[in-house]
């Protein structure tokens, strides 16, 4: 492949990944109505350029929301490596309270995916449970989490959380019932154990 090619085949990928953030954080602000004139501005792209990649508003919020979905349990990896299960399945417990607020805050814009014949949901049980289950295996393997852990019932558990305390101004109790459930995680783990 050419340099030129690839450069911009590069400058498409940016393209891309900017008008996704970009309407992550419209539809969560401001819901479906957020024009895609505006998210191409904000992306600092044309309109043009957000059509050649999404062909229309939903495509563009299925994309969006696979792409944070994508984003959150690709993290899984760094964290593993940045030291102990029991830390990295703290901080992606964060993540995911991320992921949650901004699912709500897509909602309605999802709503109108789903209503047009999309799922943007296919994917997502089966690749949050596999990311707490790669975490939950890493702990028992190091000792820091039981190994007796359903990664469904912890999927359950943090929606729950989230659900329940996911506005910002709940934030300090959100933490303070992940470190509950940490501590739920924790109980009874063998850190003399190893792999």
């Amino acid at each position: 492949m050419t340099s030129v090619a690839r450069r911009l085949r590069a400058d498409a990928q940016r393209n891309r990944e900017q008008l996704l953030a970009a309407a992550v954080a419209a539809f969560s602000a401001d819901g479906p109505e957020m024009t895609l004139e505006s998210i191409a501005r904000s992306a600092g792209v044309g309109i043009g350029t957000l059509y050649r990649h999404f062909p229309s508003r939903e495509a563009l919020v299925d994309a969006a929301y696979r792409s944070e979905l994508a984003r959150l349990c690709d993290s899984v990896c760094g964290l593993l490596e940045s030291g102990p299960a029991d830390r990295a399945l703290r901080a992606w417990l964060e993540l995911f309270g991320e992921y949650m607020t901004t699912k709500r805050g897509m909602a309605d814009a999802l709503r109108m995916v789903v209503a047009s014949g999309g799922d943007p949901f296919t994917e997502s049980r089966g690749r949050l449970q596999t990311a707490f289950a790669a975490l939950l295996a890493a702990g028992a393997a190091d000792g820091t989490l039981r190994a007796d852990i359903d990664a469904a019932d912890v999927l359950a558990s943090a929606s729950g959380i989230w659900l329940a305390v996911g506005e910002p101004a709940q934030r300090a109790q959100a933490g303070r019932l992940v470190d509950l459930l940490m501590d739920g995680l924790r109980y009874g783990a063998n850190p003399g154990h190893h792999g």
